[in-house]
């Protein structure tokens, strides 16, 4: 696509290019993250998010600047740099401490057969200024109705010492400098536009997707996460030969209370002994996962651990929930749970054998008196 055959300016099709490289990112990296989910790896968004960000752009930057190095107008992809660094530091919050960042620009000064010029130099400070400044408005301006205005006027202020560099160093006309300085603030806009447009996306499929795989009324996981998430956590123990233990408890008498107190006291009933669970796991080990799946019935699945190196958790939850009392209106309601646990063994040939065992020993509890625990 040329300006002579087409009839469309560089500047227009500079702008598709853009956008396409940041969609290009965005599209790589859902899958990544995809990816790195369906296995359970033991890494965080945050750090996928950095890492792959950080590569991505340098890959970018690079690339086109191998186009134009050591040429007298190697300054021609400079906005797209600069838009490089705004992505990284402004909408993907990536932080570069001080003594990363320079050996990258160091690296970079030599590669563009810049290192040598005292303007390049002056260059460089400026734009780790840009790229610091970018973190911290963003930090503290993001959620802010005053945002765009904080970003657009960071972007305008630090794009004109940036090509009064380039000016410098490439003798640049007056006209160029202001063309190029106004090009900036155009994409930089543009590029908020687009990245608010899909940050939008992200957010609304995530809660999607956050519907999808927690109870709506406890927050915890539901009987979709469960199935998928013991499908894993089972196959990798099976694989590794890791221990896997599994509770399952439920409130005993639920129908009672519903029957008695009304729906709304039964649904608040399974609120409080949620949170009570969530909050025992917390202060133990983040990595026990807790899953609503039934109507009074959890599941809670321990990655690691064996049968008795769960009894420290399963007894505080225990406990906890046997001396709850939960206010309804004027009247007490308390609440007792009965509770089974077991852990993988070499006969279990799928989940589902797992799933049957643990809970065979819950009705065990239950058809002993409830209110106990049974582990075998």
């Amino acid at each position: 696509m040329t300006w002579s055959n087409w009839q469309l300016p560089p500047f227009i099709t500079s702008v598709f290019f853009i956008l396409g490289v940041f969609t290009l990112y965005w599209v790589t990296f859902n899958w990544l993250i995809s990816w790195v989910h369906s296995r359970h790896m033991d890494v965080t968004d945050e750090f996928v998010n950095n890492l792959f960000g950080v590569i991505y752009m340098l890959i970018f930057v690079f690339s086109i600047q191998t186009l134009v190095v050591g040429k007298t107008d190697s300054w021609i992809f400079m906005n797209f740099q600069l838009l490089a660094i705004t992505f990284c530091a402004y909408y993907l919050n990536i932080h570069i401490p001080y003594y990363f960042f320079f050996p990258i620009v160091l690296v970079y000064m030599v590669f563009n057969h810049s290192i040598g010029y005292w303007q390049s130099w002056g260059h460089a400070i400026t734009l780790m200024a840009f790229f610091w400044t970018l973190n911290v408005i963003r930090v503290r301006f993001h959620d802010k109705k005053s945002a765009p205005w904080i970003y657009l006027l960071v972007t305008t202020g630090f794009g004109g010492p940036l090509w009064f560099w380039m000016r410098l160093k490439f003798n640049l006309t007056w006209g160029t400098f202001w063309q190029e300085w106004l090009y900036m603030i155009i994409f930089e806009e543009l590029l908020y536009m687009y990245v608010s447009m899909l940050s939008h996306d992200v957010k609304l499929k995530l809660q999607l997707t956050k519907f999808a795989s927690h109870d709506a009324l406890t927050k915890t996981g539901n009987f979709a996460a469960y199935t998928d998430d013991i499908k894993c956590f089972f196959a990798n123990s099976l694989k590794k030969d890791l221990p896997l233990s599994m509770m399952m408890f439920d409130i005993d008498h639920f129908k009672n209370i519903n029957d008695t107190y009304g729906h709304l006291a039964g649904d608040h009933v399974l609120q409080q002994v949620s949170s009570v669970v969530q909050t025992v796991l917390d202060a133990n080990d983040p990595n026990v996962k807790f899953y609503r799946t039934g109507g009074e019935e959890f599941n809670i699945i321990f990655p690691g651990y064996k049968s008795k190196d769960t009894k420290i958790i399963v007894n505080q939850i225990f406990t906890a929930i046997n001396h709850l009392q939960i206010h309804s209106g004027l009247q007490l309601i308390n609440i007792s749970i009965s509770v089974g646990v077991s852990e993988v063994t070499a006969d279990d040939k799928a989940p589902m054998d797992f799933y049957n065992r643990v809970d065979q020993n819950l009705y065990y509890s239950k058809r002993h008196g409830r209110m106990q625990v049974t582990v075998a």
